[in-house]
């Protein structure tokens, strides 16, 4: 019937300006108040190290990002990396890539929803850490709760982001303003750490790879635009403007951020604490604890939710491809794939209920990087076969 085939198709909502936020929230999310712990303890608590490498997977993320962006113009369509995957290298490397991101999607998932829990929950245990099973509730009803909302659509996600974007360019301008002004002062306490950056001691190639893996995870995200193609308008043009407009300005973010932890905090108290930001605001104005740990949640939230359209697009499009069962591709009133939704709320569940936090980030950052592996691979061997393919971006 003429109304069921209409249902079956996503709708071109997202323009440039909705694309802008969705991007800026789904990279300024969870990994800068969560990875600046591991890439420092990786980085043997060496500062120039640390921040040398913030800088790298700003350049690596940047490079992989364009790289994607030409796979999403020249394939406009919902979860277009799987889809290229299956164009370029065969149905067996999409099936298991598939299948790689059928578990990575939700480690993702499951990790934001520890964080914002721990973030909302450790202000009123300052003297303790907070019980596991309190934060896993709150995880779980969060997750669900963002599983409803996605369930309403694509445009009810992007007025949602819109909104919360607010809280979080507060929450991050404030934090890299403070520490601006601390090293500014030149109190000696702030300074003096900055000045033997360089004397510290050099970690090993297994530890960098290990502090890649954690700070490439902050950068985690950048894809979302690529795997909601087909619902962008004119993606040829605003897929490659939002990359080249908000990605530089997110690497100047998190440097800044993690310059302004530094000036406040030891290396040795953001190995310390899950929760790197609260331990942040408590040195510099303990009582509005509070506020930053709400602030800081809703950010989070926001980048969650973000996850949860990414991932459902990815199960829509194998399911349309005949790689995962046809109900999978079935969309409410809300051109929503809601059972897609589910399966993915589900799964992130089970892993928050039996959950560590740091190989969380661990194993969801390796596979998303063989995964842009293979994304290359694949770009270069569609260059070759296909050449004359039409590209509206390189």
């Amino acid at each position: 019937k003429k109304e069921k085939g209409k249902s079956m198709q996503l709708l071109r909502a997202i323009g440039f300006f909705h694309g802008n936020i969705l991007l800026f929230c789904v990279t300024t999310g969870v990994g800068i108040f969560v990875s600046p712990k591991g890439v420092l303890k990786y980085s043997s608590l060496n500062i120039a190290v640390s921040l040398s490498i913030w800088a790298a997977c700003a350049v690596l993320t940047m490079i992989t990002a364009l790289s994607l962006a030409e796979m999403g113009t020249t394939f406009p369509r919902s979860g277009a990396p799987y889809y290229f995957l299956k164009r370029s290298l065969g149905s067996s490397v999409a099936f298991l890539s598939l299948w790689i991101k059928l578990f990575t999607y939700p480690l993702g998932i499951a990790t934001q929803s520890l964080i914002i829990s721990t973030y909302l929950i450790q202000p009123f245990y300052t003297r303790c850490p907070a019980p596991e099973l309190l934060k896993k509730c709150l995880a779980l009803a969060t997750l669900w709760s963002l599983g409803l909302l996605n369930a309403r659509g694509v445009l009810t996600v992007a007025w949602f982001q819109t909104i919360s974007i607010l809280v979080k360019m507060a929450v991050l301008c404030f934090i890299s303003f403070t520490g601006i002004v601390l090293i500014g002062i030149g109190k000696k306490e702030n300074v003096a750490r900055f000045e033997k950056a360089f004397d510290a001691e050099l970690p090993g190639v297994s530890q960098i790879a290990e502090a890649f893996l954690q700070g490439l995870f902050a950068y985690s995200g950048t894809s979302v635009l690529i795997n909601i193609a087909g619902e962008i308008k004119n993606p040829g043009e605003n897929i490659p403007k939002s990359l080249i407009t908000v990605l530089p300005t997110v690497a100047v973010i998190y440097v800044l951020v993690n310059i302004s932890y530094l000036a406040v905090l030891t290396p040795q108290e953001i190995i310390s604490t899950d929760a790197v930001a609260v331990t942040w605001m408590d040195k510099v104005i303990p009582s509005m604890q509070w506020v930053i740990s709400f602030g800081i949640s809703t950010s989070i939230v926001s980048n969650m939710c973000c996850t949860i359209l990414s991932a459902s697009r990815l199960f829509y499009t194998a399911s349309q491809e005949g790689q995962l069962p046809l109900i999978f591709s079935m969309l409410n009133n809300y051109f929503s794939p809601t059972v897609a939704i589910t399966q993915i709320i589900i799964l992130a569940s089970f892993l928050i209920i039996s959950s560590d936090l740091i190989n969380l980030i661990k194993y969801s950052g390796l596979a998303t990087w063989v995964l842009r592996g293979l994304y290359m691979i694949g770009l270069l061997k569609l260059r070759y076969q296909e050449p004359n393919l039409p590209r509206p971006y390189k």
